[in-house]
C-alpha cells in the first residue's frame, strides 16, 4: 500500500475512534444523563486496531504502546460488562 492509502487509513481510523464520542453523547442527551454505551467501547476497538496497524506501520512506539493499552482497556471494560 502506498503512503497516500496509509495516511487515508490513518485518518479512517482516527475518524472511527473520535465517532465514539459523538454516540456517546447522542445516547447521553436522549437518557438525560451521562451514559457510555455498549457501542462506545466496539467503537473504540475498531478505531483503536485502525489506529494501531497504522502506529505500526509508521513504526511508532509512542502510538503503539499508546494504542495497544488503550485496547486492552477497552476489551476489559467488555469483559466486565458481561460479567455483570
Amino acid at each position: 500500500m502506498n503512503n497516500e492509502l496509509w495516511l487515508a487509513f490513518g485518518f479512517l481510523g482516527q475518524a472511527l475512534f473520535a465517532s465514539r464520542f459523538c454516540v456517546q453523547w447522542l445516547v447521553s442527551e436522549r437518557e438525560g444523563r451521562s451514559v457510555v454505551p455498549i457501542l462506545f467501547w466496539y467503537i473504540s476497538i475498531l478505531g483503536g486496531c485502525a489506529l494501531l496497524t497504522y502506529a505500526i506501520w509508521r513504526r511508532d512506539p509512542v502510538f503503539i504502546i499508546g494504542q495497544g493499552f488503550g485496547l486492552l482497556v477497552y476489551v476489559r471494560n467488555l469483559v466486565l460488562i458481561r460479567r455483570h
